[in-house]
């Protein structure tokens, strides 16, 4: 081990050849991804499981609508969780509330005897995901003030720990929950994200001053209105929680959310093409990316059906018993960052070696591609359907060649639509730009669960003819995306 320094990160050994402190954030966000995945994977089946057998007994549609509205809600709070570090309390300080709060949203979970409970758990962990996931991500970049290829290496290491954490949590928590109970599989979620923060309490000073303190030292009247505003908002809606209201108006709740999402995604391209002061040439770009994020949005409302409708499919239809093993229904949820880190090398390798021989698709097509995987995917899941509507299980087989192809699908949009959002956007709107890339997975989330609360466990007849909708779908929104090449390659100019 030799001793490394990197800019505003402390001298110490290195970690694979880079900044010591990268070592904390990589563990930090393993056991973050962790917890964030093994919970996810058992929400919706503890929702709907009878009150017999330790779930909430809610319908279908109630606990799609549930699920969607926390997954959407954690990716909105990434954007003042962001701004509340820049301007108040610093990165690092930043992802230790975070990871304290994420703890004691899960350590609700495990303690929850009511619905309302449990609601006000998730409520804490949207806040402290909101906080730890853009901060923990920022602390990378800022370990690497001179940027270049150290910055791409250091964020491929981080993004390992990622995979490492969305593997393990989804295994680890389905098989406890399996054994042991629902209380218990989320206990394992609160000791992981605990052993995260105790871990990035220890290996804090590694850090350095990356992220010590704000990068706006003085916040100004709004920045001091923001905390006192911020508590008494929290408190107003963790009463509404309290009340268990969410669990009555969850439906109606995620219609509103979803309008409310898009209205604010409407009004901020809005004022970059009307307001921003931007030329005809930025315009064009900006209306390039409105139809990036619109593919980006319908791609993620069919990909998001891993963690409602079709994690449903496995634990009612599919036969789960694999090599003397009965595995858990969650345990497929581990199967996308299995494939994003076999197949991630080699699509990087694709495009690279497409780009040699003057043949890499443009950015559109790459979304084209993204949204074909989807229909892909979901046309097994048809064929899957047509044996289960007659009566039969399906073999795991079928759900694995599904995650394939939808992970195929992400690998060819998720990477290049953050990179082309960082090309069309102007250089002082980059950071907006990419919390506006956000914003088309939260609402992909939120429109994801809206579908999977159309499948009707008790007509499954029906089930071919849902899963065949998703398949045009995907085909159609692709199909438009392929009508609007030429404007596209218009507008994208100089950026492909």
């Amino acid at each position: 081990m030799r001793s490394a320094t990197a800019g505003a990160g402390a001298p110490g050994p290195a970690f694979l050849g880079h900044p010591a402190g990268l070592a904390t954030l990589f563990f930090t966000e393993m056991w973050e991804r962790l917890s964030f995945y093994g919970m996810r994977a058992l929400l919706v089946l503890f929702l709907v499981d009878g009150v017999a057998h330790g779930g909430l007994g809610l319908d279908d549609r109630t606990a799609s609508a549930i699920y969607g509205l926390y997954v959407g809600a954690t990716y909105i709070a990434a954007l003042p969780g962001g701004w509340i570090a820049d301007r108040l309390i610093g990165s690092q300080r930043a992802v230790l509330a975070g990871g304290a709060l994420i703890t004691c949203g899960h350590v609700l979970l495990w303690l929850s005897p009511t619905s309302s409970l449990f609601f006000t758990g998730l409520f804490l962990i949207v806040l402290g995901t909101g906080l730890l996931k853009p901060n923990a991500s920022a602390l990378v970049a800022q370990l690497y003030p001179q940027g270049g290829a150290a910055r791409d290496a250091g964020f491929t290491i981080y993004y390992v720990g990622i995979n490492i954490g969305a593997t393990l949590g989804p295994l680890i928590a389905g098989f406890v929950a399996q054994r042991y109970g629902w209380p218990y599989g989320f206990l394992t979620a609160a000791l992981g994200m605990a052993a995260g923060l105790l871990q990035f309490l220890w290996w804090r000073p590694l850090l350095g001053s990356a992220g010590a303190r704000p990068a706006q030292a003085e916040p100004g009247l709004a920045g001091r209105l923001l905390l006192p505003g911020a508590a008494l908002l929290a408190s107003m809606v963790g009463l509404l929680i309290a009340s268990g209201l969410l669990r009555v108006a969850a439906v109606q709740l995620q219609v509103l959310a979803t309008s409310g999402i898009l209205i604010v995604a409407v009004g901020y391209f809005a004022y970059l093409l009307f307001g921003a002061g931007l030329d005809r040439r930025a315009r064009a770009r900006i209306l390039a990316l409105l139809v990036l994020f619109t593919a980006s949005t319908l791609f993620w409302a069919g990909d998001e059906q891993a963690g409602s409708s079709l994690n449903l499919f496995a634990a009612r239809y599919t036969d789960l018993h694999w090599l003397g093993l009965t595995l858990p229904a969650s345990a497929f949820q581990s199967l996308n960052p299995i494939y994003i880190v076999a197949f991630g090398p080699l699509f990087g390798m694709l495009w690279v070696g497409l780009a040699r021989r003057g043949m890499d698709p443009s950015t559109p097509v790459k979304f084209m591609l993204g949204l074909l995987g989807i229909a892909a995917g979901f046309l097994v899941m048809a064929a899957a359907a047509r044996l289960v509507a007659a009566g039969h299980q399906v073999g795991i087989g079928w759900l694995a060649a599904t995650y394939l192809l939808h992970t195929w699908g992400e690998l060819a949009l998720s990477p290049v639509g953050m990179s082309a959002t960082t090309r069309l956007v102007p250089d002082r709107y980059v950071g907006q730009g990419l919390g506006l890339w956000f914003v088309s997975l939260s609402l992909g989330n939120l429109l994801a669960s809206r579908i999977a609360g159309n499948f009707d466990p008790a007509h499954r007849e029906a089930m071919p003819g849902e899963f065949m909708h998703l398949v045009w779908f995907g085909t159609l929104c692709a199909a438009g995306l392929a009508l609007s090449l030429p404007l596209m390659r218009r507008w994208m100019q100089p950026a492909r």
